[in-house]
């Protein structure tokens, strides 16, 4: 199996030691390719992030994430479009002039449209709608005048979706990531 994977974070944010009244801007980019035999599958994602520094150690924002992903296989193809919006709470702690710590913890509204191609048959489409949420830890270096690195390792995801079909389709389910995925960010205070 060749597997091709990058995944790429920019985050224009604010350190995670800020100054109180400062914006945060940001987002992550996020692609990956995979091949197995005559099967294929890529995705991306697109997450822009902004929010409002209370202090030193609170940040609130809102938050959006258009994901786009593809699977084909012999005989057929499945297309997954997501959307998803809603915000976020961040608390940082200093540990020293070089590192801070911070978590993030998110929730809100989830759609995705699938549709699915065979060969020789028509294109069936479902859309679903529901909620998200989660808690992601992660590590900031400060590098030089506000510039910084952001590294997390994962975290712990919850989402529901419920189908637009009859009969309903309801789905459910935890990801607990800790230590399987890795983003690297880049970071600069306003």
């Amino acid at each position: 199996m060749k597997k091709i994977m990058l995944v790429l974070v920019f985050a224009v944010t604010g350190m995670a030691n800020a100054q109180e009244g400062t914006i945060l801007v940001g987002g992550n980019v996020g692609i990956s390719s995979d091949k197995m035999g005559d099967n294929k599958s890529s995705s991306f994602d697109f997450s822009p992030t902004v929010g409002y520094q209370f202090n030193d150690n609170m940040t609130v924002g809102l938050q959006a994430s258009v994901l786009n992903e593809t699977y084909e296989y012999v005989g057929g193809e499945n297309k997954n479009n997501g959307l998803k919006i809603g915000a976020f709470y961040r608390y940082s702690k200093p540990l020293s002039e070089l590192f801070s710590v911070f978590a993030d913890v998110s929730a809100g509204y989830q759609t995705v449209k699938s549709e699915t191609t065979l060969t020789g048959m028509p294109t069936t489409s479902v859309k679903s709608n529901g909620f998200y949420a989660g808690i992601t830890p992660a590590l900031f270096i400060n590098m030089k005048n506000s510039f910084g690195l952001n590294f997390s390792i994962g975290g712990l995801q919850y989402g529901s979706l419920k189908s637009d079909t009859t009969p309903e389709v309801k789905s459910s389910g935890f990801d607990f990531n800790f230590g399987k995925t890795v983003n690297i960010g880049i970071s600069k205070n306003f």
